[in-house]
């Protein structure tokens, strides 16, 4: 997704990330509320979601100095409140203050670049929102002075709110209030690996990618074989405005390139809890199937050579379509909805491969058992659902081998296949980022259990969050792209 950029969308939709506590109260973000300097490193500390009965926070610590940092912690206030998870760190708790330390593959933090951790509480009292105390740093610049943990009531703000560096929302901020994520610690852990994976495939996947800014480029076909579209695709898109009214303009164009280039065609997506039409809110019992249909179907008749299509992305309780009763609602399997809507899908195209797709079900514990759950439920009560979609926004903050553990632990669970539909490396250093990528899409390619790879964006100031550019819009390539562009000539 495109249209907001991260940590607007986080102010915007008040999600709750990776982790925090399910309660009914709908969530709210704030700004950075506490931030101090240590040796040229500026830490900022931001609740992301609160729930009155507890929050989920993010600490990002930016090195501004011309020195690299070789290992750092961060000691937080935890005021009325007790520390129930933390992921991207590892704590230790005496009283009311919580040590963060850097993990194996975090340690490290380059000039310029930057790491994030995050964490949950459950409050204890009104005073329940964490701020920061101090911040040791090994290496790093000139100390601008260790102090500046904000006192109650007074936050120091840093001007923006502070994204976590793992949940995603590709939506818009029509996001369903009050639905949390399931959150959980880290699916696994371990250090940076250093290469891919004895597995071997058994068959070459398709490796794609996505429009630029609304159109596909005229180089595309040159490093892609799959394509997905950003935006064009959702149904808020295609029906803006009324039941009777369609927009294929763009979808056509992109559509038609794909058959002119032999390029595999994907659909984003039929149903979701953001970017949908205004107009479903008020779908009712008695409309409702014939309205979803009727838009499932008209997509399909149009464009018959679509080969996968996520039917419904970011599940309860990431996203929730207003129009769900309208469509089941969560009847005797709990996600009846789901189901009609795949079913629907398989008749409006029966061809396609029919996906439920998600984010970080590959990198965290929660996110992972949930959608393992939803699946497994979907199947029983007769979804003809043909494969999982991990988007892996967040893979770069994890170990290949933890990411591979998690991929074929989903897999083996629901018995589906893998498809990695929205791999992007938000790393702003041109050498780490070519690490990492080296390293995860070697894995990807590797699993039998993962079936192909869309990668979300490839130019350089186009992509949906910063820094996960491949190549500039001259043609330029960072490392990462000229190495995977080696690795497919030879695969």
């Amino acid at each position: 997704m495109r249209k907001l950029s991260y940590a607007r969308l986080l102010a915007l939709a008040g999600l709750v990330l990776m982790g925090c506590s399910s309660d009914a109260t709908t969530p709210t973000t704030s700004v950075a509320q506490s931030a101090l300097t240590a040796n040229g490193v500026d830490v900022t500390l931001g609740v992301t979601s609160d729930w009155t009965s507890g929050y989920c926070a993010s600490v990002t610590l930016k090195n501004n100095s011309s020195t690299t940092v070789s290992n750092w912690s961060v000691v937080v206030q935890l005021n009325q409140s007790t520390l129930s998870q933390i992921w991207g760190a590892t704590s230790t708790v005496s009283g009311t203050q919580m040590t963060a330390t850097a993990v194996s593959y975090d340690q490290t933090i380059a000039a310029g670049a930057s790491v994030s951790f995050g964490f949950c509480g459950n409050a204890t009292g009104t005073n329940y929102k964490p701020t920061l105390v101090s911040a040791s740093v090994s290496g790093g610049g000139p100390s601008a002075g260790t102090g500046g943990a904000s006192a109650a009531g007074g936050a120091k703000s840093t001007g923006g709110t502070v994204a976590t560096g793992g949940a995603k929302a590709t939506g818009g901020a029509n996001t369903s209030g009050g639905s949390n994520t399931t959150g959980g610690s880290p699916v696994t852990g371990g250090s940076k690996a250093t290469g891919g994976t004895t597995s071997t495939n058994s068959g070459k996947k398709f490796v794609g990618n996505i429009d630029t800014n609304g159109s596909i480029r005229s180089d595309f076909a040159t490093y892609w074989n799959q394509f997905t579209p950003e935006n064009a695709g959702k149904w808020g898109s295609v029906q803006p405005s009324s039941q009777s009214s369609f927009n294929w303009s763009s979808l056509d164009a992109m559509y038609n390139y794909c058959n002119s280039h032999n390029i595999v065609f994907k659909q984003h997506n039929f149903v979701w809890g953001a970017q949908q039409p205004s107009w479903t809110s008020s779908l009712t019992t008695s409309n409702g199937p014939t309205v979803v249909q009727n838009w499932m179907k008209s997509f399909c008749a149009r464009y018959p050579n679509t080969k996968y299509i996520d039917v419904v992305n970011e599940p309860p309780p990431h996203t929730t379509p207003s129009y769900i009763n309208a469509i089941g609602g969560t009847g005797s399997s709990g996600y009846d909805w789901i189901v009609n809507a795949f079913k629907w899908a398989r008749a409006a195209c029966p061809n396609a491969i029919l996906i439920l797709n998600d984010y970080n079900i590959i990198e965290y514990s929660g996110d992972h058992n949930n959608i393992i759950n939803i699946a497994n439920k979907i199947k029983a009560a007769g979804a003809p659902i043909d494969a999982i979609g991990a988007q892996a926004h967040a893979v770069a903050n994890f170990s290949a081998s933890a990411v591979q553990s998690s991929i074929d632990d989903l897999a083996a669970k629901t018995g589906l296949p893998i498809f990695i539909t929205e791999f992007d490396i938000n790393v702003a250093d041109d050498n780490q980022q070519a690490t990492i990528m080296q390293n995860l899409f070697t894995m990807f390619w590797n699993d039998n259990n993962v079936k192909g790879i869309t990668l979300w964006g490839y130019i350089v100031g186009a992509t949906w969050q910063a820094n996960t550019g491949l190549m500039t819009s001259s043609g330029t390539m960072r490392p990462s792209m000229t190495w995977l562009t080696n690795f497919l000539k030879t695969h």
